[in-house]
């Protein structure tokens, strides 16, 4: 059964909002190794815990997309 439009828009802005988060956790990922590079490892050391925390957070979100396009969640 093809989405709705409401549904596509929905699926839409979960996987605009993963592919944001991955960037932005790559981001993250290369600002620690320049950290670690010049003996800021406490701070590398965060950076990389909040770009693990984005990934998780992407990873639920494509999720949640996958549940739009199979119909287990609906927009009302």
């Amino acid at each position: 059964m093809p989405l709705t439009k409401p549904n596509q828009q929905l699926r839409r802005d979960l996987k605009e909002a993963a592919a944001l988060l991955k960037w932005s956790g790559v981001d993250l990922i290369q600002a620690a190794k320049r950290l670690s590079a010049t003996g800021q490892e406490g701070e590398a050391t965060e950076l990389l815990k909040i770009a693990l925390s984005f990934q998780q957070a992407e990873d639920k979100l494509a999720g949640y997309a996958e549940e739009v396009k199979e119909g287990r969640i609906v927009r009302g």
